[in-house]
């Protein structure tokens, strides 16, 4: 060294900076090995100036700096070298009763706790931790991380002090390394540097402050080696707010602190923490639990309370909450005492005492949800379970949930007849645990089981149905009172009629019903000492097979999401023999242990005719099935196929039923009519990739308060009634959004979407004889529906004139020839044309609908997108409907259908629909039809969420409303333009996802039609002749020439107008015109 210990000291004297200043120096020559021996021989000499009690007391006062040693031998689980040389200066944290407690509880942990582990110290102060864990345990690496610049450059010093001898040689371990191997420092809020650098943990150690009196203007100030002593001693007792619930007991840091580390430590790592007790045991466990991790407290003491602790801040807390802080009188009392009788107590001169804990927590899965980006959901995180099954069940799919919301901007399409994922894991189960080689194309997939059932006899219309009683509780009531059977035992009967005969939940009982009345549908389940066996179920098969029934049995029951499922009598039938093509199987799936009434359902047939009638009834009837809840069951699926070894054996060649049935039912004929006719969405074959522009859902990205939301619904535990009840928050966004009344005689009924909703107004219009009235110019799925429900439908023609919407004129001379009339408006963004009713518009329409007496569904599910909008579109109903309820027909009334997936950007995410009611007498017919597919507690609990946030207008979600405007805008420009270039006239729309186009400049040309097999085997194409391209073909001849899917006049009831869908993903919008210039070029 260059300079005497004289001068060394005189320099130290001037301030605490200049002790730093010096000592910095002093670092940079033990950085360099040229001088790295003399160095470390000066500061042996500095220590040895001061090596008494009493002088290093003093050096610290007059020089601003101590050098000491630390003794490690009175520590349980000693070994490896007795002391450790540490120096302090006053601008850093000094060691005391909380660091040694905290290294007490490091050392009751196994020796194999830090061996060969990469471990970070976060707080470490003078580093005297991270280098004694260095030391005694050989971990790979230990990182030594502090927000003070300056604790960092005293840390490596002390690193220098024990990694060399006094002589400044190495000191070398049993491994040949040295703690120069093992230690680093780092300036690091917290675990900025590990994460910022990539670095993956596999253990956590701090000992971190608890603030009792957290300040929100603390931390402002930028932290450099520059600031202040006094600042930079107060980053020991880091005091800003953090933002977690834990923050009113000063223990926020210790809150973000572990909420980081779940972002950066590795599967079954382990976090070690020291913890005041003043908050409470409790508390202080709560803290990890509900994150996750399995708790255990490896060290507690008493500690007493510093002297200039203010606790009056603990004081206020217990005063306006029912939480009682624990203290304790002196280091002998052993019955806490509140905050309030401690700081009596010590006012009064005695000594009051607090528990200090060393807790060790562990993750109990690598359930790294924080890392996907849902850091703000972290207060209503909890993860602390009662029961271990619940906890297996619940955290992998937590861990799936965000890494699905994490890695996808949007969800993809699928089919309606099921997520393809879900349907490739519920054959794969089939499959693996029960050898019954199925695939996706057996199974089609329903929001529930009642649904399924009802969706199959609604499928089939059969005159006479039989029914097991424990599965007719949500059929419609008409099916269960109608007293027709004598006519329907000689086919008497309309179509129309169906008749529903409840039998015994027994299959002797059953039989005998089916043998006397000989129903066309049978559909039941088996009692569970029949399905042990085949019997029973073969007995259905031939009893069905005989007098040409359809068989649907369910197996709800019986059915096991379990790794050794039991012995199940109807599966092991299907392992050996193929389902017969008059029957079917029918499975729900409510047995979870986490959430309660999330249910899914799916039917399995082997018939391919079925699986496609099935898929298209699903999709008129339900819309989709919510992929939250596939989602859910998927996750336990690939959970025990992953459980389960691969078979290495081929599967048994299963018997093919050589009796054909008697001749079965058909499909209704308004059934087949309808799916022949209707233009549903088209599904991938084989490996082809279709662009949709055929289906009403939004692929853009979905902002991350809907994803947050989404994920905090299923993480929440012990969700009260009151969080997941939508009512106020719906009657708030209707009253808002359209100045619709809502008043105390409102009825308000939600459904997993509002096609569904929909479907049930139809059988209220059917029940009452109505007429179900369309402007031409709507969307076609709705139309499709009520015809397949056998609506009568009155079609009213809409001009180009006024871009196809109704006017009040034309609504007028149609309803004049109608008795009982129901008139269905989509608007204000009217479905598909992508325009909007003005307030004016939709009053005139109103206006007559009241004169005659006309029951009214608006459904604003479309809207809530719009990109080219005027404030004279802004509706104001309640006044209008008032004066119209007045003088208007008293059967007049309007009822609001709305689905939020548009106005809350969804996505495919969360589908939820709700209806506004009015009419007593339409919610009484409504409640005859029960069988409606109502929101899981999640789904209405993210909703909830979503509307508070869309009622705010700002952030994220108002930020992300306002870009997918523009996106859609821009959108609609650009294939407005495409289109006019390519020949097509486009009717220029300003909202919504839809806009329609006729292809006037390809009417009557010819072309050649190619048709793939259903299977997608390139090598079963065929070629039409030459056919003429007119209104009925166009979807045909662009998805066969470009695979790009579009709507046809028929659907969208504007003769010669197809529909386009503009929400795409951008790469797909890219391709979809594309798609359209190809076509061009093919037909030219």
């Amino acid at each position: 060294m260059g300079s005497s210990i004289e001068e060394f000291l005189e320099q130290c004297k001037q301030s605490g900076d200049a002790a730093y200043s010096a000592f910095r120096s002093v670092l940079e020559k033990l950085e360099d090995p040229s001088t790295r021996t003399d160095a470390r021989i000066f500061l042996s000499r500095l220590q040895k100036r001061f090596d008494s009690p009493e002088s290093s007391d003093q050096c610290f006062q007059t020089f601003h700096f101590r050098i000491q040693d630390i003794f490690l031998e009175q520590y349980e689980g000693y070994k490896g070298r007795k002391k450790l040389t540490m120096m302090v200066i006053p601008s850093i944290f000094i060691p005391e009763d909380w660091s040694f407690t905290f290294y007490e509880g490091l050392n009751r942990h196994p020796d194999s706790i830090f061996k060969d582990k990469t471990v970070a110290e976060l707080g470490c102060g003078n580093g005297w931790i991270t280098i004694a864990i260095a030391e005694k345990w050989s971990p790979l690496k230990v990182y030594g991380l502090d927000i003070n610049p300056r604790a960092v450059k005293i840390s490596w010093i002390n690193l220098y002090l024990n990694a060399l001898d006094e002589n400044g040689q190495l000191i070398y371990d049993e491994e040949k390394k040295s703690l120069l191997d093992r230690v680093e420092f780092y300036e690091s809020d917290l675990l900025g540097y590990c994460r910022d650098q990539g670095i993956m943990l596999e253990r956590i150690v701090g000992c971190i402050p608890q603030i009792l009196n957290p300040n929100p203007d603390a931390m402002t100030k930028m932290i450099t080696e520059n600031a202040s002593e006094e600042f930079l001693y107060s980053l020991s007792n880091y005091c800003a707010l953090q933002g977690f619930v834990e923050d009113q007991f000063g223990l926020g840091l210790i809150a973000r602190a572990v909420e980081e580390g779940i972002a950066v430590i590795k599967p079954m790592g382990i976090m070690i923490f020291n913890m005041g007790g003043r908050p409470g045991q409790g508390v202080c466990k709560r803290l990890f639990e509900r994150r996750g991790f399995h708790v255990n407290k490896l060290w507690q003491t008493k500690i007493i309370q510093a002297a200039d602790t203010d606790i009056s801040a603990l004081v206020e807390i217990e005063k306006n909450s029912p939480h009682r802080f624990e203290f304790f009188m002196g280091l002998t009392g052993d019955k806490p005492i509140c905050a309030r009788t401690a700081w009596a107590y010590g006012m009064a001169g005695g000594r009051i005492s607090h528990a200090l804990s060393v807790y060790s927590c562990q993750l109990r899965q690598p359930t790294q949800f924080l890392k996907n980006g849902f850091q703000e959901i972290s207060n209503s995180l909890d993860l602390s379970f009662e029961d271990d099954s619940i906890e297996d069940e619940k955290i992998p799919y937590l861990a799936y949930l965000a890494s699905v919301l994490k890695e996808n901007s949007f969800l993809p399409y699928e089919p309606p007849a099921g997520s393809r994922r879900f349907r490739n894991l519920i054959s794969g189960f089939m499959k693996t645990y029960h050898h019954i080689p199925l695939n996706s194309n057996n199974v089609i997939v329903y929001p529930s089981r009642s649904v399924a059932i009802e969706n199959a006899l609604r499928l089939f219309s059969p005159q006479l149905a039989i029914v097991d009683e424990h599965l007719t509780r949500h059929l419609p009531r008409k099916w269960l009172t109608s007293l027709q059977i004598e006519q329907a035992a000689t086919n008497q009967l309309s179509e129309d009629a169906l008749t529903v005969i409840e039998a015994p939940h027994q299959s002797d009982l059953m039989m005998e019903l089916i043998k006397k009345l000989k129903p066309r549908v049978v559909v039941t389940g088996l009692a569970h000492f029949e399905a042990v066996t085949s019997s029973a179920f073969e007995q259905l098969l031939d009893i069905t097979r005989e007098i040409g029934s359809r068989l649907f049995l369910d197996i709800s029951d019986q059915f096991e999401l379990s790794s050794l499922p039991s012995s199940n009598g109807v599966l092991k039938y299907l392992a050996g023999h193929h389902l017969p093509s008059h029957a079917a199987i029918i499975c729900g799936l409510l047995k979870n242990q986490v959430y309660s009434d999330l249910e899914v359902a799916f039917i399995i047939s082997e018939d391919d005719e079925i699986f496609r009638a099935l898929s298209k009834t699903v999709e008129l009837l339900e819309g989709n099935t919510s992929l939250i809840s596939q989602n859910y069951y998927g996750c336990l699926l690939h959970e025990l196929l992953s459980f389960q070894l691969a078979d290495r054996h081929p599967l048994a060649e299963r018997e093919s039923d050589q009796e054909k049935p008697a001749e079965v039912i058909g499909f209704s004929n308004s059934a087949i009519s309808v799916l022949d006719s209707a233009e549903l969405s088209i599904d991938e074959v084989g490996n082809s990739s279709l662009i949709h522009m055929d289906v009403d859902q939004s692929f853009l990205p979905m902002p991350s308060p809907v994803k947050a939301s989404v994920f905090e619904s299923f993480a929440r535990q012990n969700m009260a009634e009151s969080e997941s009840d939508v009512t106020t928050s719906i009657k708030q966004f209707v009253k808002s959004k359209y100045g619709f009344p809502t008043d105390g005689g409102t009825d308000f009924i939600y459904a997993n979407n509002s096609l569904s909703l929909f479907n049930k107004l139809v059988h209220c219009c059917i029940q009452e004889d109505g007429t179900l009235c369309f402007p031409a110019g709507s969307n076609g799925n709705y139309v499709s529906a009520a015809k397949f429900v056998k609506a009568n439908i009155l079609t009213i023609p809409t001009q180009s004139e006024q871009g196809y919407k109704l006017t009040g004129k034309v609504l007028a001379d149609a309803l004049a020839t109608v008795d009982k009339p129901w008139v269905y408006l989509s608007g204000p963004t009217i479905n598909p044309t992508g325009l909007l009713y003005s307030n004016k518009e939709i009053e005139d329409i109103l206006s007559v609908c009241a004169e005659f007496g006309a029951k009214v569904v608006i459904d604003t599910s479309f809207s809530g997108l719009e990109f080219n909008y005027e404030s004279s579109s802004d509706w104001h109903l309640e006044e209008s409907l008032k004066k119209l309820k007045s003088c208007g027909k008293p059967s007049f009334g309007v009822s609001l259908l709305g689905g939020l997936s548009f106005e809350l950007l969804t996505g495919g995410l969360h589908a939820f629909g709700f209806l506004v009611l009015n009419q007593h007498a339409v919610v009484d017919a409504l409640n005859s039809f029960p069988n409606l597919s109502k929101p899981h507690s999640t789904t209405k609990y993210a909703i909830k969420k979503l509307l508070a946030l869309k009622e705010q207008n700002a952030g994220d979600l108002a930020d992300a409303v306002v870009e997918h405007k523009m996106i859609l805008g821009n959108r609609a420009k650009r294939l407005r333009e495409t289109l006019q270039n390519c020949g097509w006239d486009v009717l220029q729309s300003s909202a919504g996802v839809s806009v329609v186009a006729k292809p006037s400049s390809y009417l009557g040309k010819t072309m050649k039609l190619k048709h793939q097999s259903k299977d997608g085997s390139s090598s079963d194409i065929t070629v039409d002749p030459e056919v003429v391209i007119n209104d009925s073909n166009i979807r045909e001849a662009v998805l066969s020439t470009t695979g790009l899917c579009i709507n046809g006049g028929a659907w969208t009831g504007i003769p010669g107008y197809c529909r386009f869908t503009i929400a795409l993903e951008d790469s797909e919008f890219d391709r979809a015109l594309d798609c359209i210039l190809k076509f061009k070029n093919i037909v030219n």
